[in-house]
């Protein structure tokens, strides 16, 4: 009782003063609050900075033993070879990655075209529906009320005589047809609204790709992925092209100076001829279908085939020559294919 008198004070104090006190008791729990969150932070881009210190230190040893090799005059022809074949790995993952990105759209956009179709195939139907329905209406409409004009001419034209016998059983049809007229107006009416609101539907939103899709893009990816392959003509070569992609320049060696030129005149010949080589989009559908034929699953939701079951490299030439070779570009991971296939 003694420290919460001392806190809030007793009842000779004045109201004014508990009121500071409280104040200062919440201003103080916000104080050690904000002042534990300080800390953590601080802790946390203390971290951050020592993170960036190690990855600055491991960066500075790459940066100092690539210079050590460009000073050594046996290792110099080493390290432009191994960094023209690099760039050339670069080059295959940039063609891989465009393709893969621009048949994925492809897919989407058409995906997407046929469900907007159906989506308005079906509003179509349900809008010409209400629209036959509204018709029926109307005419019934237009019905009723030339049956309503006929009564009440009819009772109009009644001499009072014939008023007192039939006059009654006039009145109560024109009740009831007027009731009628009501009931036809308000189910057009509701149909009208109808109609407004499928004309103001949202339209569906994109969805994600499905099995199949999915499927068939990593075919075609895989399809376009040889024939990166096969344009280095031999197995040698695109391996030494996939390595310089994996390892470090310090951990390759091309030979003499004579041996490295002869591949820099490679590589070069190896641009020129994917720079020209743009008319294979026939060569690919029909090496995807060949694909196709032989993949397999592990199971039916997986979009992705088994590698085994798709490296077999099918070449297939100007006349529609199949040969075939083994390498698993799926399974090597040959220009990073797997960064780039649909999941």
């Amino acid at each position: 009782m003694g420290s919460l008198a001392a806190l809030f004070g007793n009842s000779e104090d004045k109201p004014q003063d508990s009121e500071k006190l409280m104040d200062l008791y919440w201003n103080r729990a916000e104080l050690k609050k904000s002042f534990a969150d300080a800390r953590k932070e601080h802790f946390r881009l203390q971290d951050k900075i020592k993170q960036q210190e190690g990855a600055t230190a491991r960066l500075q040893q790459k940066l100092d033993h690539l210079e050590d090799l460009l000073i050594d005059p046996q290792w110099t022809h080493n390290v432009v070879v191994f960094y023209q074949l690099r760039g050339l790995s670069l080059r295959c993952e940039r063609k891989l990655a465009k393709f893969a990105e621009q048949l994925k759209q492809t897919q989407e956009q058409k995906q997407h075209g046929d469900v907007m179709a159906e989506w308005n195939a079906q509003l179509a139907e349900q809008s010409t529906q209400i629209e036959e329905q509204l018709l029926v209406h109307r005419d019934q409409m237009q019905q009723l009320e030339d049956q309503l004009q006929a009564e009440r001419q009819r009772l109009e034209s009644m001499s009072g005589f014939q008023k007192i016998f039939k006059g009654r059983a006039v009145k109560a049809n024109l009740k009831q047809l007027e009731q009628e007229i009501e009931t036809v107006r308000a189910e057009e009416a509701s149909l009208i609204v109808d109609l407004a609101a499928i004309t103001e539907r949202d339209h569906p939103k994109a969805q994600g790709l499905n099995i199949s899709s999915k499927r068939s893009i990593n075919l075609m990816i895989l399809a376009f992925a040889q024939q990166l392959y096969l344009q280095f003509a031999d197995r040698e070569f695109a391996g030494l092209v996939k390595e310089a992609s994996e390892k470090s320049v310090g951990s390759m060696n091309y030979g003499n100076q004579y041996e490295c030129a002869q591949i820099l005149e490679r590589i070069q010949n190896r641009i020129g001829v994917m720079e020209q080589s743009t008319d294979f989009a026939g060569v690919i559908q029909q090496r995807a279908k060949l694909i196709s034929d032989r993949a397999s699953f592990r199971n039916k939701t997986d979009v992705v085939p088994v590698a085994g079951s798709a490296s077999t490299v099918f070449d297939i030439d100007e006349d529609g020559g199949i040969r075939e070779k083994e390498a698993n570009i799926l399974g090597e991971n040959y220009w990073r294919i797997s960064k780039v296939l649909s999941r």
